[in-house]
């Protein structure tokens, strides 16, 4: 189980790569992997670019919770997320998430719950960069 934040942009699949390079070949039958990145519109509007921000330590413990939470509900054999951090642009990978498992439906419904879980509960705070010049901040992702 690992939680990576990065303030650089994030190269998803080295991150996935290098991960699973750490895992015992043939100890796994699946992994599910979800990579989402960031759209330059939102709510209507054209957005030029966001930043993260993040309470270093506590949102760690907050993602780390989650992912126990993920081992208890499923047969997961590990787990990575990684999150930007900081100024990020359009097209720009912003998290990565990947669950290894013996089989894929545990793979697939872990992979969902721990996107779903992050989005509510992982503590960042997210401020967009309008095309007309304008800031705002981005309410919290509805269930």
């Amino acid at each position: 189980m690992a939680v990576v934040l990065h303030s650089e942009p994030l190269e998803p699949f080295n991150l996935v790569n290098e991960h699973e390079g750490g895992l015992s070949p043939g100890s796994f039958g699946a992994c599910a992997l979800f990579v989402g990145t960031m759209r330059d519109f939102n709510d209507g509007d054209a957005v030029t670019a966001m930043t993260l921000e993040h309470y270093p330590g506590m949102t760690e413990r907050e993602l780390a919770l989650i992912e126990d939470e993920a081992r208890t509900r499923w047969p997961v054999q590990d787990s990575l997320i990684g999150h930007r951090v900081g100024r990020v642009e359009p097209g720009q990978p912003i998290v990565v998430v990947a669950v290894w498992s013996a089989h894929r439906q545990a793979a697939f419904d872990a992979c969902r719950f721990l996107m779903e879980a992050l989005k509510e509960r992982a503590t960042f705070w997210k401020q967009e960069e309008l095309q007309d010049g304008r800031r705002r901040w981005v309410s919290p992702s509805p269930q």
